[in-house]
């Protein structure tokens, strides 16, 4: 995978993130309540919506080949559609905290979850590499990236912390800065050498080699932007507000709106591989 999947939530369901999308081609959208909603070329391979959840949808994150998906939920529970895999969840484990973001890998050998204190949960053929699960945080862990290789990952917190695990390069952070809005993503670029934060308030950051393209302004409160998604090549990105709303940068292509949904988006997710 060249960017890395980012799922956000602090457990309100009016968040949204991103996964890389394969080919620059689309993405999905979960709302809360499990639907899936396909934007751009890709298809639909099933989903948990009118089904009994214990706990709301608060991420999606697609397989490297783009035809399947992974759902994840407040509780760890985790659902596989399509050629997604079943690697285990954390459904049915008493959490210390609720878990915010899933990342795969390129080859779909596994994947990781993580809950918003930090702590991280790998399963499938994916390796454990560290997290913050018994650190003081000063903000909660809003996602995860992983990099290109698999042997590693990235967390960042609301803050705009950033925490670098295994071949993850740290290339800076926000922490310590006052955030006119808090970070809600996280997107790595194909590299691996620098990545983007984005802010509720649709401001961008970029460390290392990560181009800055833009940003969002003059958002309402009640529609933040919640989610990012970075091109294959790296040289673009798309933003997206609580409504489901996409704003393409750089060489992101615009892409067809999704139908309104029937409840609030809470997370998007492309393929995990490029």
């Amino acid at each position: 995978m060249n960017c890395r999947a980012l799922v956000r939530s602090d457990g309100a369901t009016d968040s949204v993130s991103f996964t890389l999308v394969v080919g620059s081609a689309g993405y999905w959208q979960v709302t809360g309540t499990g639907a899936v909603y396909p934007v751009g070329q890709v298809g639909t391979f099933g989903s948990m919506a009118g089904r009994p959840l214990n706990a709301p949808m608060v991420g999606i994150s697609g397989t490297a080949d783009g035809l399947g998906y992974w759902e994840v939920a407040a509780d760890g529970g985790v659902f596989a559609f399509g050629s997604a895999q079943f690697e285990g969840s954390m459904g049915g484990t008493t959490l210390h905290a609720p878990v915010v973001g899933l990342a795969g890998t390129a080859g779909d050998a596994g994947y990781w979850l993580v809950g918003s204190d930090g702590g991280v949960f790998a399963f499938g053929q994916v390796a454990y590499y560290g997290g913050l699960g018994a650190t003081h945080l000063n903000a909660p862990i809003v996602g995860i990236a992983a990099t290109s290789t698999g042997h590693g990952y990235w967390l960042v917190a609301a803050d705009g912390g950033v925490f670098a695990y295994g071949d993850a390069a740290f290339h800076g952070s926000l922490g310590g800065v006052t955030l006119s809005a808090p970070i809600v993503a996280m997107v790595a670029t194909p590299s691996g050498q620098g990545y983007w934060l984005v802010a509720a308030d649709g401001g961008v950051f970029a460390f290392g080699d990560a181009p800055y393209l833009g940003r969002l302004s003059g958002l309402s409160a009640s529609d933040p932007v919640v989610g990012m998604v970075g091109t294959a090549d790296g040289n673009g990105y798309w933003l997206t507000t609580a409504n489901g709303a996409s704003t393409a940068f750089g060489d992101a292509p615009v892409t067809p709106p999704p139908p309104p949904p029937s409840a609030p988006v809470v997370g998007t997710g492309g393929s995990s591989g490029a």
